[in-house]
Parts: structure tokens; C-alpha cells; sequence
């Protein structure tokens, strides 16, 4: 079963990178640390080479995780999307109708996700209530904190 993931060009290209970096510099660092562990004696009671061992281990695992999220990646076509609902992408303006606060957040890919930079992951609780609402309509969303009402003001591309 294949998980296919939705993501900006800049969100792919992230992931791309990080590939290639554990792939590289991740390997070359893993291989140091076998070489160095072997270089001490008797592979049998040498905690230094197990414990490289078991990074390698974990690096490849990751490696081939990170190749299966990007060979399931596409990229989104942003000039598609409909601009008059909350889509992945969409920029939102929503106002939290409990304590009056406006918050701007972006709809993105669970893997682009960043709280800091007003990205939110359309797999969340908050995106996942925000999309397909049009401007004007009221969010009912259920947080691990209880119910929140957002009303969406704007969205833009």
C-alpha cells in the first residue's frame, strides 16, 4: 500500500536534499565510526563497534523510509486548486471565535509542517477541520484541549 503525499516544490526539494545528505555524508560518517571501532581489537567485546553497528543500522533504515516518502511524493499543481475553499496550499485567515484572536496559516503537507513559520499540516486536527471551508463559514474543530470555533476570513494562493 502506497501512502502518497502531497507537497510544494520547495517541500520536495527539502526532502531530496535530506536524502542525499544521510546518503552521503550519513554513510561516510557511519563508515568512519565502523572503521575506527574495528581498528581497536576484538570485534566480539567492542562496544564502540556494536554501537556503530546499530547507527548503521538505524541510518539505512531511515534512508530507505525517506526513499519510500520521496518515490510516494507528487508535486502539487497550484494553478488546479480552487481558490474559494481552504485547499493544501491555501493561505487561511481564520479568527478563533472564542477569545477573538486572528491567526494566518498555511495548508501544507504533514512533513512540511512548522508551527513557527504559520505552516500547518492539513493532517492535523486544526487543518484537517479548516479544509474545504469556504470564506465566511465557521470551523467547528475539536482539539485535544476541547472544541474550537474558527471563523475563515480570507484565503488566498
Amino acid at each position: 500500500m502506497s501512502n502518497i503525499s502531497y507537497y510544494t516544490a520547495e517541500g520536495l526539494q527539502k526532502l531530496k536534499a535530506e536524502l542525499a545528505e544521510l546518503k552521503t555524508k550519513g554513510r561516510a560518517e557511519v563508515a568512519r565510526q565502523l572503521a575506527e571501532a574495528r581498528d581497536k581489537g576484538d570485534l566480539s567485546e567492542n562496544a564502540e563497534y556494536d554501537a556503530a553497528k546499530d547507527a548503521q543500522g538505524h541510518l539505512e533504515l531511515k534512508i530507505a523510509k525517506m526513499e519510500e516518502i520521496v518515490g510516494n511524493a507528487r508535486l502539487i499543481d497550484e494553478s488546479g486548486l480552487d481558490a474559494s475553499k481552504a485547499l493544501i496550499l491555501s493561505k487561511v485567515k481564520i479568527k478563533n471565535l472564542k477569545n477573538n484572536m486572528v491567526l494566518d496559516y498555511t495548508l501544507v503537507a504533514e512533513e512540511e509542517a512548522n508551527l513557527a513559520a504559520g505552516k500547518i499540516s492539513v493532517k492535523s486536527p486544526i487543518g484537517k477541520g479548516l479544509l474545504g471551508k469556504s470564506v465566511g463559514d465557521v470551523a467547528d474543530i475539536t482539539v485535544p484541549a476541547g472544541k474550537l470555533q474558527f471563523k475563515i476570513l480570507e484565503i488566498s494562493r
